[in-house]
């Protein structure tokens, strides 16, 4: 929960004021009263555990707005390269719808779809979806796909890929990931949707075949949830 910038002055007074009170208590002639009493030695262990439990908060509620930026600016960099620019005059951040994504498996019950427009209309969307399966666990990735459902983009976000080998799914590493631009489920049939190896349009990587295999299909599935919430999509 974000908390607006009053309330995080309003916590940082009262820390001050905690602060403040806590040092007139420490006062050398005040704890030579106090040393003897058994309250005093509990107090002392409230007292720190109270300033740490609220230094914790405050920085934590400052950090966290810091924190929120950086991660919306690597969203916006990552939406830019899977939707171009030209598609669209919205800031898709902000023009968002969720749909049910459990039965597709790409790592998600509900899946957050980025809406492109211009002009008040959808031009495109933009989601997140993973490839559960991956040699070396979880491939998590982006893709951009226009309204007729022809693939605009996608790039992988992480992974644990062996490097040399499986990490040639990242764009910086090959341009493998970039033969999807311009793919659809309509020109292209169900066969196809795999590496050659497989008998498919894709090619796979030599002596990492489970990646490329386990993206195509990831990538696949989230054509079909698009598929499955076009009409929905393309008319918000």
């Amino acid at each position: 929960m974000k908390l607006d910038p009053a309330t995080i002055q309003r916590f940082k007074d009262q820390a001050a004021n905690y602060l403040e009170w806590l040092k007139r208590w420490l006062e050398p002639s005040n704890l030579a009263r106090l040393r003897p009493k058994l309250e005093f030695q509990t107090g002392v262990l409230a007292g720190f555990a109270f300033l740490a439990s609220v230094l914790l908060g405050v920085t934590n509620c400052s950090t966290e707005g810091t924190i929120q930026r950086r991660l919306d600016e690597d969203l916006i960099k990552s939406l830019e390269e899977v939707v171009p620019a030209a598609l669209h005059d919205n800031d898709m951040l902000q023009d968002t719808l969720t749909i049910p994504s459990a039965e597709y498996n790409i790592g998600a019950n509900e899946t957050t779809v980025y809406l492109a427009k211009a002009a008040g209309k959808i031009t495109a969307v933009c989601f997140k979806f993973i490839a559960p399966d991956g040699y070396s666990g979880a491939i998590n990735m982006i893709m951009g796909i226009d309204r007729d459902g022809n693939i605009l983009g996608v790039r992988v976000l992480n992974h644990k890929e062996t490097p040399g080998l499986g990490d040639k799914i990242e764009v910086t590493k090959s341009d493998w990931i970039l033969k999807f631009v311009g793919r659809s489920l309509d020109n292209l049939t169900p066969a196809q949707w795999a590496v050659k190896k497989d008998g498919g349009e894709f090619d796979q990587f030599a002596g990492a075949t489970i990646t490329p295999r386990k993206s195509v299909q990831a990538i696949n599935r989230g054509l079909q949830l698009y598929k499955a919430h076009q009409a929905q999509l393309i008319n918000h």
